[in-house]
């Protein structure tokens, strides 16, 4: 798209996109997608502290890719699976599946059956809420 001067014109979900891609300083390692997977999707990360990892896998119907590094789990959903949700704190959404100020890549601690990488959001999301106590963001009183 190109505005009426000739320049490039951005919308707010790219402007959305780009502001999401940065970053703070320092090294950052990127989850990979296991060898002979496709994430057709794309793919960013949900992370929560290690101790509530095992509390959140019997919640879910189907489990994709989870890394585990001793102090947080992460799982490998669809891109742009914070659209119109806000992730129960402690939980840490990380776009591209960005991994900050870790030393190394975590080790993959589930693989699913099949070529797809993914844990469904909207289930992981409400597991996250459960265990977190945290009441999903569309059920919550609104205030005026």
């Amino acid at each position: 798209m190109t505005s009426a001067h000739g320049g490039r014109v951005l919308n707010l979900d790219t402007l959305a996109r780009l502001r999401r891609g940065l970053r703070a300083p320092g090294p950052a390692l990127r989850l990979p997608v296991p060898e002979g997977m496709t994430a057709p999707l794309g793919f960013d990360a949900v992370a929560v502290p290690a101790r509530l990892g095992p509390l959140v896998m019997p919640r879910l119907p189907r489990v994709g890719c989870v890394y585990a590094d001793g102090t947080t789990w992460w799982w490998l959903v669809p891109s742009d699976s914070d659209h119109a949700l806000e992730w129960p704190a402690p939980a840490h959404y990380a776009t591209g599946a960005v991994v900050p100020d870790a030393p190394e890549i975590p080790e993959l601690i589930h693989r699913p059956d099949g070529t797809l990488p993914y844990t469904p959001p909207i289930p992981l999301y409400l597991a996250l809420c459960r265990v977190t106590g945290t009441a999903p963001s569309w059920s919550r009183p609104v205030s005026a």
